[in-house]
């Protein structure tokens, strides 16, 4: 039995901002972020490998600020993802320590970024101490990715409820009233 919080939780608080119900905003957006970090950080080894690092030192600044400005946007759309739970359920406190820990990632290449501005290693590698930390953001945003998949996919936060589910596995007339191809 579905109850009145859980079907709050898959009700965006607002549509326009963060999805239409069973197709939110937030999964898509966190692909930016994700993408981009996890790229800088094999530029980032990459550095240590090739004869000319310059470029890839340069790419992977870049990126991280390709990676922060989606991880604003995506923060904005999960803020109103976390408003549609129910405070006090398990599903609220594994959104804020998702919350948490994405925000701490977020701050810390915010601080990679500017490591970076203030001692441009001109055409040389990536130091060490701004690889590590890379390295352990990623390490981070791993465990909060996974609880944002225990969100969705255990707690069924922002995802269409079974009945609605259950029209993609029924044979015959699709919602439009057409049959399907096939």
């Amino acid at each position: 039995m579905t109850s009145e919080s859980q079907l709050q939780a898959k009700r965006p608080v607002s549509a326009s901002l963060a999805g239409p119900y069973g197709h939110p905003f937030h999964p898509i957006l966190v692909t930016v972020p994700i993408g981009a970090w996890v790229t800088s950080l094999v530029f980032d080894i990459a550095s240590h490998v090739v004869r000319r690092p310059g470029f890839l030192t340069q790419s992977s600044e870049w990126l991280i600020a390709v990676g922060v400005i989606g991880a604003v946007l995506a923060a904005t759309v999960g803020f109103l993802d976390l408003f549609a739970i129910a405070a006090g359920t398990p599903a609220y406190r594994t959104a804020l320590v998702h919350m948490t820990l994405n925000l701490l990632v977020t701050a810390a290449y915010v601080v990679n970024f500017l490591w970076r501005q203030s001692d441009y290693t001109g055409g040389a590698s990536v130091g060490v101490g701004r690889l590590v930390l890379s390295a352990l953001g990623i390490v981070v945003l791993a465990i909060s990715g996974f609880l944002g998949g225990k969100l969705a996919y255990r707690y069924g936060v922002r995802v269409a409820d079974e009945n609605t589910q259950a029209e993609g596995y029924t044979p015959g007339r699709d919602r439009s009233g057409t049959r399907p191809a096939g």
